[in-house]
């Protein structure tokens, strides 16, 4: 058909050019990974920067973890790529600001409902982070958050690929927020999708129901031309909402014919295993599709949130920059003959749904 052959001939390459990042490592920084400490806890709060000089005092106050941590790390991967302005915001988030929306919610209980102040509910709202980073940017672009579950991250990150592969701007600041809020984590802790308290065991030595939960804010600053500071290129995602383990292979299958690959291709597949056992059923089975690929995992430093997997895209973005892989990032304890990591694949999901392929290569 006509409509995709124009599409194709017309499409543009997404690089990264910079990357900003506040987790449970730390903020983003070449040491992030020699440095890093493997997460056993049932939850781990991200470790926080100083916000002086970049946010006022009195505005820090009445801001949650989530938008202090966003606004750190949007300026900082702006800062990397030299970007002032981006044309456009794009972010994912899976709770938004539970924080202040448990705030609001305690003081409803609290006062009987009377003489309530409005500060948390209206910085409650999912895409509040994107908000406040247009507002500090004095950026009036495009600006959209993508609410999705565990792929809201991927999500966004298929708008900021239209956007910039259609020549709808140049610069798109692209991120993955979620906090830990201390009511809205104990109903997860109940249920059973996080483990309990009492637990210590990481990604690896799991043997207990639930997962080890973490926040954190990663931003990438994204672009339609190379430049110095750049890690690689996203080449294309796909998203499925619903998948059986004997499934994973023709959605990987697919997934690899569509960019004109082989599977022993990739150099490299970074895999979301945290623990689950159900869970880990399907990143088993894309190992065993993709032998050639050496396998890598990162929830054991970042722990799960729902936009958790924008730390496995920066992860792979420090393995193509840099060209090495921290030894911190191997799934199997073994040595590689690998020196060359040109072609990354990324696959995430979290209880059998909301599946996401993200294809990524150096540059």
């Amino acid at each position: 058909m006509f409509i995709p052959y124009f599409f194709k001939s017309v499409k543009r390459s997404v690089f990264i050019n910079g990357i900003g990042a506040v987790t449970a490592q730390g903020v983003w920084r070449p040491e992030i990974f020699s440095d890093a400490q493997v997460i056993a806890d049932a939850i781990t709060p991200a470790d926080q920067p100083s916000y002086k000089g970049l946010i006022s005092p009195g505005v820090i106050r009445r801001m949650s973890r989530g938008m202090k941590m966003g606004i750190y790390a949007a300026k900082q991967a702006l800062e990397e790529a030299s970007v002032t302005i981006p044309d456009a915001i794009v972010t994912g988030t899976g709770l938004g600001c539970s924080e202040d929306s448990d705030k609001f919610l305690r003081s409803l209980w609290e006062n009987e409902e009377q003489f309530l102040t409005p500060t948390s509910f209206i910085q409650s709202t999912h895409n509040t982070v994107a908000a406040q980073i247009a507002l500090q940017l004095q950026c009036k672009g495009y600006n959209v958050t993508y609410v999705n579950g565990a792929i809201s991250f991927e999500s966004a990150l298929l708008d900021t690929l239209m956007l910039l592969q259609m020549g709808e701007g140049d610069n798109v600041l692209l991120g993955g927020v979620d906090e830990v809020a201390e009511q809205t984590y104990s109903y997860l802790q109940a249920g059973g999708y996080i483990k309990a308290g009492s637990i210590h065991e990481t990604v690896k030595t799991s043997v207990s129901p639930g997962v080890n939960y973490a926040e954190g804010a990663h931003f990438f600053s994204m672009g339609g031309h190379k430049i110095a500071s750049s890690y690689g290129e996203v080449v294309d995602v796909v998203l499925q909402n619903d998948l059986e383990p004997s499934e994973v292979s023709s959605f990987l299958q697919s997934f690899i014919a569509t960019n004109d690959l082989r599977p022993d291709d990739m150099d490299a597949v970074i895999l979301g295993y945290n623990g689950d056992e159900q869970d880990d059923l399907f990143y088993s089975a894309i190992q065993l599709e993709l032998p050639a690929a050496t396998s890598l995992y990162y929830k054991h430093l970042s722990g799960q949130f729902d936009s958790c997997s924008a730390f496995g895209l920066a992860a792979a973005a420090f393995v193509m920059k840099y060209q090495t892989v921290p030894p911190v990032l191997y799934w199997n304890e073994k040595n590689y003959p690998k020196t060359t990591w040109r072609n990354i694949l990324l696959y995430n999901q979290y209880q059998g749904k909301d599946h996401a392929l993200v294809f990524v290569r150096a540059c």
